[in-house]
């Protein structure tokens, strides 16, 4: 989500009336629509975006910008100005190609509330869902059963029972023949793909360790507007709330951890153990996330992971992936290898459909459509977000935690995915000094 200001809960309910009716009226008509063009570039593939904040807005851009015959037709978001910023938004940058033709958005088709999904959903052939991280399985789930192809930013859940929802989705998107692309866009980053394939080919020898940094600012912060209700509040600033987000571990060091496993071959940790909390970033604003955490896996080959993230201010900075190998080392990220075999890549166009990861996923998705070759991520996606969510529990908890046991847990953070509605209470609330409970390890219990 982004930080622009929310609507009112007036102005939103009487237009999700509004809107609804109207994609009643129209849901016969897209049914009209091949949902499953394959060949000619002029046959129309609908797009819609669930979730109107930054990030989705780039992945609705670069959904357009992979094929002629997109045409993005629906909106949804929690908030009606998040959409309708997203619209504008998006007419402008398509505009720049002299496409604004693709988007086709009218205001019916400008969906609010929890349930702004299902008309989205309905009105598409390809689904992009960018927005709280809790409802990415769900979303997944319901267009794949809709027969609509996916693209999904991670996480791909936040506990273990919405990472088994994805799982799901991914499997029956596989038995369907349908398309179900993951935002970890390091597998689509042509550098970071042939440093991993020079490591896996011995150019550092054996693995010996690997060490993981995301260590930056906050982000997504933003005060509170007045007039908002708490429910309001917490999903406008997702990224600081737990049972939205899922912490950091989940939410960014995803990235990190997704690398190490594709570096590994795709092996799962056998346990973890991890360290986390709150030290400086404790004002409500903050919400109820931990500002540090540190985490170390153990793989069945003997080697660890050291990963490290942190969300405060005016601290070291890093954003690494550093493979240590008994002949070098591999800096992923710097698409470099030092030591006995010394390399470095260098990109030979600036084409974004050559060198952009976050272009290039959405080319894959789109061209495998067209041809008939669904693309499906389930492979990785589940098991390097469940990674993530031992990571974050054994943070929370002060426990270790082994795969067996996370994979054996239905634990979630309130409420349901799937129990959310726009009147419910957030399962979280501040205390007497304004700011939220947080887990306290060795006393909180998850598993």
């Amino acid at each position: 989500m982004n930080t622009t200001p929310a609507s009112s809960p007036l102005t939103r309910r009487e237009f999700l009336r509004t809107s609804s009716t109207a994609a009643a009226t129209l849901s016969v008509a897209s049914l009209s629509v091949a949902r499953f063009a394959h060949a000619a570039g002029s046959d129309v593939l609908r797009v819609g975006l669930i979730g109107a904040g930054g990030r989705n807005t780039g992945a609705g851009a670069q959904a357009l910008k992979a094929d002629k015959g997109a045409r993005l037709v629906a909106i949804g978001d929690i908030f009606l100005d998040r959409v309708t910023n997203a619209r504008e938004y998006l007419r402008a940058e398509l505009a720049k190609e002299e496409r604004a033709d693709a988007v086709q958005v009218p205001d019916a088709h400008c969906f609010t509330g929890f349930d702004a999904y299902k008309q989205v959903i309905e009105l598409s052939d390809v689904v992009c869902i960018a927005n709280a991280a809790k409802f990415h399985p769900l979303h997944a789930l319901a267009a794949i059963q809709a027969g609509k192809h996916v693209f999904v930013e991670k996480p791909h859940g936040i506990d273990p029972y919405t990472v088994k929802q994805m799982r799901r989705a991914c499997d029956l998107a596989r038995e369907k023949g349908l398309s179900m692309v993951s935002g970890l866009h390091s597998r689509y980053h042509p550098g970071y793909a042939e440093t991993i394939r020079r490591v896996h080919d011995g150019a550092i020898g054996d693995i010996i360790s690997i060490e993981e940094n995301f260590l930056r600012a906050p982000y997504g912060v933003t005060e509170r507007k007045p007039g908002l209700t708490e429910l309001q509040w917490q999903c406008s600033t997702q990224y600081h709330f737990r049972w939205l987000s899922g912490d950091d571990v989940p939410q960014s060091l995803v990235h990190n951890l997704d690398r190490s496993r594709w570096a590994l071959k795709e092996l799962n940790p056998v346990k973890c153990h991890g360290l986390g909390g709150r030290s400086s970033m404790v004002e409500p604003i903050y919400g109820d996330v931990f500002d540090h955490h540190s985490v170390i896996y153990e793989f069945p080959n003997g080697v660890r992971v050291y990963a490290f993230c942190r969300t405060t201010t005016g601290c070291y900075d890093e954003d690494s992936s550093l493979i240590f190998g008994t002949k070098g080392v591999a800096n992923v990220k710097a698409c470099r290898i030092t030591g006995a075999n010394p390399w470095r890549w260098q990109p030979t166009s600036n084409d974004p459909h050559q060198v952009d990861p976050y272009q290039i996923e959405h080319d894959r998705l789109f061209a495998g459509i067209r041809a008939g070759k669904p693309v499906n991520n389930g492979d990785y996606l589940v098991d390097s977000t469940m990674t993530t969510v031992m990571g974050q529990i054994s943070c929370y908890t002060g426990k270790e935690v082994t795969w067996e046991q996370i994979w054996a847990s239905d634990y979630f953070h309130l409420v349901k995915p799937e129990d959310c509605h726009d009147d419910m209470e957030p399962p979280v609330k501040p205390g007497p000094d304004g700011s939220y409970p947080v887990p306290v390890p060795g006393r909180t219990r998850m598993i």
